[in-house]
């Protein structure tokens, strides 16, 4: 792919406006992966590449989201790797396997999640902790296993699942939830990464680039979202999830 101006400006702005709303409810693979692959990059191409600009974005935000003390250390720890190796199988896997399949799944698991937040005015608005318990780490292991393995394979909506994981299971408000998430992402982006490096599948000069324009759009957006906290959070869910939504329903009926 050449890298004219015009082609650099393209990848900043759509990497900036992904990472902004990545660090906080994810969804920015909405933005960035069809960025890439109009710009005329193969499939396999533009999936690794995004998961390098993708991975500098969630490191920003998680760094932002850990320096102001927003997430769960000690639930970090466990699950952390649990993302790591669920990405991983997941990016082994779609070298070989399409992606179509799971598309409609998406889609209902998404629209369910979106139905619940619109209709749950309190969902997510104060925090419900109360304690690691076993029952919720024998949920949300696997579940964050299934996630991660996801992210690896095919990727739109895995902020928002962690996010909504996180509120529902074990009980955080969203801005801890966006914490969260993003640390898990952070796991997830970089066992993916690690696996299409080595199949040769990045392109590091267009991720360098579009990952510098989100390194600043993460930052502001994680930033953005401690400060004003839930009443920010909450609505730009709900936005990127029925974005979501509709964007995977128009693939699947005009372009199966």
């Amino acid at each position: 792919m050449e890298m004219d101006l015009s082609t650099i400006v393209l990848l900043a702005v759509f990497g900036f406006v992904a990472a902004f709303i990545d660090s906080t409810v994810g969804g920015g693979g909405l933005i960035s992966l069809p960025a890439l692959l109009g710009l005329g990059m193969p499939p396999y191409l533009a999936l690794g590449t995004n998961k390098l600009a993708g991975t500098i974005s969630s490191a920003t935000s998680s760094y932002t989201f850990i320096k102001n003390g927003k997430f769960d250390k000690k639930l970090m720890l466990i699950l952390f790797p649990v993302s790591l190796i669920g990405a991983y199988f997941g990016a082994k896997t779609v070298l070989f396997v399409p992606q179509e399949f799971l598309k409609v799944l998406v889609v209902i698991m998404m629209a369910l999640i979106f139905v619940y937040t619109l209709f749950n005015k309190r969902f997510g608005q104060d925090s419900n902790y109360k304690g690691l318990t076993k029952f919720t780490l024998g949920i949300g292991i696997p579940f964050t296993f299934l996630i991660g393995f996801y992210d690896g394979f095919f990727g739109p909506g895995t902020g928002s699942f962690f996010v909504f994981l996180m509120v529902l299971l074990f009980g955080y408000d969203f801005v801890i939830a966006a914490g969260n998430g993003r640390i898990l992402n952070l796991a997830s982006n970089i066992s993916a990464l690690f696996v299409f490096t080595m199949e040769g599948k990045v392109v590091f000069m267009t991720g360098l680039i579009m990952g510098i324009a989100m390194l600043l759009g993460a930052n502001l957006g994680a930033k953005m979202a401690i400060k004003t906290g839930v009443r920010y959070v909450r609505p730009l869910f709900l936005v990127v999830s029925i974005t979501l939504i509709v964007k995977m329903v128009y693939e699947l009926i005009f372009t199966a």
